[in-house]
Parts: structure tokens; sequence; C-alpha cells
């Protein structure tokens, strides 16, 4: 039987990372799907893996944020981001500040040849929902030269799925790091104050970072009453003038993308990956040191990361592991040797005397953010 060649148009829609974005469909929770009491301090990532949570001065508000099964009908998304208010501030601070930001590495922001005379431009789409209407400030923030460009969307209709496409010129100053340090920041203004509306407008032009600049004086307040909602999905950055079909990872791909970044969960809740770990005294006569058995990651990390060890019948304790038998006794571990990207360490060190030939168990979170 003969075999035909397949034209190349054939793969057109092949999977080509052309995505900036990880995650852009909010498919991986690995922190847990909901949290509350958002607010003043709380900076980091809760939810969706590699959406962190941005605010600014100290707000008086209080967000929920969780993964919603709320999506655009028809459009093959399951999951959605959600901040819901639960404290409302009427009137932000001058210095106060409400987002959603995606942080993202230099080393793979490389081919957009920033700071060149080549530079790509960007587009990034989206599906957003709110009952909030108005306009709302999409920010790219290059963070090696202090330079950004601030856009807006406008939200027409209340509690309806909308599809926004924003495009930004290519930018011939600075170029980025090609490092494993973020350069780009993407936030999604939610609130801004006075501090960064009250000058003049950014509007699609890159320029130094001034922070009055950077949000729209018609910033939407989402914080001004708890009736408001916030939705976000199907989020794609990517090279050029035009917005692509949203590009569908298979889900382990996505997973092992995310887990570059952060690893962790427990036995019970995590639904692609187990992360006990065991560990033994040794019979050097060091009872105070325990080898790691196969203390590998599942995927080698960002960078060597911050390691929190839990124990206890639920495996909520931190810092301490537990005895391998019925009596589940527990030790307080103090440091551990040889940490890595690849892989947790070599040993346990304990406070006490653990007894000898004993076998320990424990869970474990290993924290690579940007």
């Amino acid at each position: 039987m003969a075999i035909s060649k397949i034209p190349s148009a054939g793969f057109q829609d092949n999977v080509k990372f052309r995505n900036i974005i990880i995650n852009g469909d909010m498919s991986i929770a690995q922190r847990g799907t909901s949290v509350t009491g958002l607010g003043n301090g709380d900076n980091g990532y809760h939810t969706c893996d590699r959406w962190r949570f941005g605010e600014g001065g100290t707000p008086t508000y209080v967000f929920s944020q969780s993964q919603s099964t709320d999506v655009p009908s028809g459009q093959g998304f399951a999951k959605s981001l959600k901040m819901d208010c639960t404290t409302a501030q009427g009137s932000l601070g001058s210095g106060t500040a409400l987002r959603i930001q995606q942080r993202i590495e230099g080393q793979n922001l490389q081919y957009l040849k920033k700071g060149t005379a080549n530079a790509e431009s960007l587009t990034c789409s989206f599906w957003v929902k709110s009952n909030k209407t108005g306009t709302y400030t999409l920010e790219i923030a290059d963070a090696d030269n202090s330079r950004f460009n601030s856009k807006t969307y406008t939200i027409s209709s209340a509690n309806t799925w909308e599809k926004k496409t924003i495009t930004y010129d290519g930018d011939t100053t600075g170029t980025l790091d090609n490092d494993n340090s973020y350069s780009f920041v993407l936030h999604w203004f939610l609130g801004a104050g006075t501090d960064f509306t009250s000058g003049t407008f950014s509007n699609g032009t890159w320029g130094t970072t001034v922070d009055a600049n950077r949000a729209s004086s018609s910033q939407v307040n989402l914080a001004d009453s708890t009736s408001n909602e916030w939705y976000i999905t199907g989020v794609q950055l990517e090279a050029g003038e035009t917005a692509s079909d949203f590009e569908f990872l298979p889900y382990d791909v996505n997973a092992q993308r995310c887990l570059r970044y952060y690893e962790g969960g427990d036995d019970n809740s995590v639904t692609f990956g187990k992360y006990r770990r065991f560990c033994e005294v040794l019979a050097d006569g060091n009872t105070s040191r325990l080898k790691i058995f196969s203390g590998s990651f599942s995927v080698i990390k960002r960078a060597t990361p911050t390691i929190t060890l839990y124990a206890g019948t639920s495996f909520t304790t931190s810092n301490r592991i537990s005895r391998y038998d019925a009596s589940a006794t527990t030790e307080t571990v103090t440091s551990i040797s040889s940490k890595t990207a690849n892989a947790i360490g070599t040993y346990l060190n304990v406070s006490t005397t653990a007894g000898a030939g004993q076998t320990y168990q424990f869970n474990y979170e290993a924290d690579a953010e940007l």
C-alpha cells in the first residue's frame, strides 16, 4: 500500500507551545480549589497554579478566590479563576492596588527579541466575566528594565462571558535577561488607587515605569461591593498581532509545566502526583540523621525550592516527620542536607535522637515560584 505524504497544513493546529502563559485554562490547582480572607499582606499563590494574587498598600478589602466551573459555553474550557469580594472598600487608598498576575521567566521570552529593532508584537486574549461593567487595565511589565505598557479592555455586559483581545507593540528598548528569574509580569488590575491612576496613562506606549501612569483613571474598583465577582479563563499570550485559538494542552503536559514551580499537597487531595516520602535512621550510629529514600522531585524545579515537610495523622503538622508504625511518633526536622532543584535532599536532621533502625514518613511541599 502506498503511503501518502500528509501536507504540512494538516498539522497547523498541532501543539507548538505558542502560548507564553502557563495554566491559562485554570485546570491545575495543586494548593486547593478555594481560599478565603485574601487582603492586606496576602500577596502570593493560593489556588490555580501560576496565578498570583497581588495587593498593594494597606487595603481593607477582603476577597475569596476559587477555581470555578463557571466557564464560557461551547469554548472547551472546564475551569476558571474567580475573585469574589467578601469585605468591601468603597474608596481605595492612594497606594492601594488589587491585581491578578502571572510572572514569566526571561529564558522563555528570548524569541520575542525585545530590545532590538526586530522586537515582536504581543497579543493577549482571554475570556472574562463580571457583574461590574466598565474599564479595566491590563499591564505588561518588564521587570528587568523597569519598563511597562498598559492598555484597557471593557466589560460591556454584566454577568456575561466576553472574549477580549489586546495587542501590544514590540519594545525596541531593553533586552530581557536570559535566566530563570521573572522578566515579564502581566497585571490584570481589578482596582487601583490614585498613585497608579493620576498620571498620563500609558495607553499602549512602552516607557520607563512610572506608577502614576500604569492604570487607567477610569479603572473599575472591584472591591466597592460585596456583590462583585470577576472570572477569567482561556488566557493566551503570543507573539504577533493576531490572536489564535486557545492552545489546549493535555492535562499531564499542563501539570508538568506547573510542577516546575510548585509541587505539594497530601496523599488524599492531589490528583496527578503523590508526594509521600520515607526516610530511615542510618546504621552509622548517628541517630539524628535520617537518609531520604527516593527524594527526587517529579519534575526538575525552576530553582532550589523552599521545602516544607508535613507529618502527623493528617499530614498537616509542618517541619515534622512521623514514624512509620502504629505509634506514628513524630520528630522535629531542624534542617535538610543537600537540597537541589532535582531532589528534596540527601538527609533529614532531627532535633532529638530517633529510634535506631526506625523508618519515618512525611509529605512535602516544594516551592520554587517566581
